[in-house]
């Protein structure tokens, strides 16, 4: 088979994938607007794929992967499959994205995204400090319980420092270059699909913006001028079609060295007594960790706009539990050792 075929066959059976799973989502969803939206999505992906249909025509059958997140969303609904129907490049996901009340629908182009544009590098650093905190101090407070040496708490606090901070940039690298593929090879089929028929993609994006409350003539006329311009159209297609935010993943390397670090500071810091050399270094230690999550707690606020007070007891008061339950257990394993 000629590559040009095969390449070909392979478009049209991904759009008719796409147009199936869309429609099975319609089905499952419980909100009529943003169920209507998709049947419409669904028809709509159907006409592109007919656009590229090869002649003759395949036999086609929905993938086994399509069949599956059909059935998931019948059970969890579309809205928490979210994260795996944009993988699978079902369209009009941004629907869940209301807008909050006094927000107005973008009129140009250059406004779209900007109210997602946040600060996500320093709530990752916040959350990646609290585990290392939370999970090494709940190490040393076991390896207490059991009463062994300083020296062997010691070791264990450094060797859970180093294999969290690891397993944290392994997670990290992987999950943010998975995410980056994902967004990369969609974005260049949406390309693909802009030259090949930009009125039809034109069509899918006024009825996304249709049913998020603008009105169809003047969603159409809105994504006629967005279409317009392929460099524009690629951003707003990731955005809007396909829930994607070109501007939210960073490199994975880095991503990666900030999430070792940040858990490296948070764990070290109940191991920093023993270090140092501080009497009683596990009520040092906990005390430490103590101080260091109500701080975490309460940066938190920041991001959620609670009370930072409230923040910061919640946080203590979690990390107290998880450390208080690892002591439990480490001193009824040391008991029985003995």
């Amino acid at each position: 088979m000629p590559p040009e075929r095969k390449k070909d066959i392979e478009r049209w059976r991904d759009e008719m994938n796409a147009s199936w799973l869309t429609a099975a989502v319609a089905k499952a969803e419980k909100d009529g607007k943003i169920a209507a939206l998709f049947a419409a999505l669904a028809e709509e992906s159907a006409r592109q794929a007919a656009l590229i249909a090869p002649d003759p025509l395949p036999r086609f059958s929905p993938t086994l992967r399509a069949r599956a997140l059909a059935s998931l969303a019948r059970i969890f609904s579309p809205r928490r499959m979210r994260p795996a129907l944009v993988a699978a490049k079902v369209r009009g996901v941004s629907a869940y994205d209301r807008l909050p009340p006094g927000h107005a629908m973008p009129t140009d182009p250059a406004e779209i995204g900007l109210r997602h544009r946040r600060g996500g590098g320093l709530r990752a650093a916040v959350f990646g400090a609290n585990d290392g905190i939370i999970s090494n101090t709940s190490l040393v407070m076991g390896m207490t319980g059991a009463a062994v040496s300083n020296d062997v708490v010691f070791i264990t606090g450094v060797a859970g420092l180093l294999a969290g901070a690891f397993s944290m940039a392994a997670g990290e690298f992987i999950s943010v270059r998975t995410q980056r593929e994902m967004l990369e090879h969609q974005l260049a089929q949406e390309k693909e699909e802009l030259e090949s028929y930009p009125d039809e993609e034109a069509e899918e994006l006024a009825l996304i913006y249709a049913a998020r409350g603008m009105p169809i003539e003047e969603a159409r006329a809105f994504a006629k001028k967005i279409v317009a311009d392929p460099d524009t159209a690629i951003n707003v297609l990731a955005r809007e079609e396909l829930g994607l935010d070109p501007d939210n993943l960073g490199s994975a390397t880095q991503a990666a060295i900030w999430s070792f670090l940040s858990f490296s500071v948070g764990a070290i810091l109940p191991v920093l007594p023993f270090v140092i050399g501080l009497p009683a270094p596990s009520m040092a230690a906990a005390a430490l960790a103590a101080l260091a999550l109500s701080a975490v707690g309460a940066a938190t606020s920041l991001f959620s706009g609670r009370n930072a007070l409230f923040g910061a007891v919640r946080m203590l008061m979690i990390g107290a539990a998880a450390g208080a339950a690892t002591y439990l257990i480490g001193m009824l394993f040391g008991v029985a050792a003995v």
